[in-house]
C-alpha cells in the first residue's frame, strides 16, 4: 500500500510541485481505479473536506498530462481514471452494469501497435475495449 510520502516522490519525479490535492487526488485515483471524476471527489474529500471540484479537476487534468494517470473513456461513459500508466493494457466493460476491468495484451509485447496500415503514423499507443457481461451480470442475465 502506498504512502503519501510515496505519491510526493511520485510527483516530484514528474517535476510537479507536491500540493494536497495532487497528493490526495493520487491516492484516491490508486485506491479506486476506473473512478469517475464524482467518484474520485467523494474519496478526496475524506481526507480534504474542504478542496473543490477545480481543484480535482485541475490535478488530475495535470496528473494525466505528467503520465502519473490515465483517463480512459469508454463510449457511453463518462471519463474514468487510473493509476495504471504505461503498458498499453486494455480495457473490459460490462454491457449492463459499466463494470471495468483491466485486460492485458493477449498475444506479445503490443500486438495491436502493428496497425494493418499506419498511414505512415508513427503509433505508440492502442486502445482496445473489449464489451461484454461481467460474471455478475451473466449469471443473473441483467442484460
Amino acid at each position: 500500500m502506498a504512502t503519501p510520502s510515496d505519491y510526493q516522490r511520485l510527483l516530484r519525479g514528474a517535476a510537479l510541485r507536491v500540493t494536497g490535492p495532487r497528493v490526495a487526488v493520487l491516492s484516491a485515483v490508486h485506491a479506486h481505479p476506473h473512478a469517475d471524476t464524482d467518484g474520485i471527489i467523494g474519496a478526496v474529500r475524506r481526507d480534504l473536506p474542504k478542496v473543490s471540484h477545480q481543484a480535482v479537476y485541475d490535478s488530475l487534468r495535470t496528473l494525466t498530462a505528467a503520465g502519473l494517470v490515465r483517463r480512459i473513456q469508454p463510449s457511453g461513459s463518462v471519463a474514468r481514471y487510473e493509476a495504471r500508466v504505461g503498458d498499453n493494457h486494455h480495457h473490459v466493460v460490462c454491457r449492463s452494469c459499466g463494470a471495468i476491468a483491466d485486460v492485458d495484451c493477449a498475444v506479445g509485447e503490443t500486438p495491436c501497435l502493428t496497425a494493418s496500415d499506419g498511414r505512415g503514423f508513427s503509433i505508440d499507443e492502442a486502445e482496445v475495449i473489449y464489451w461484454g457481461l461481467c460474471p455478475d451480470c451473466s449469471t443473473g442475465q441483467n442484460f
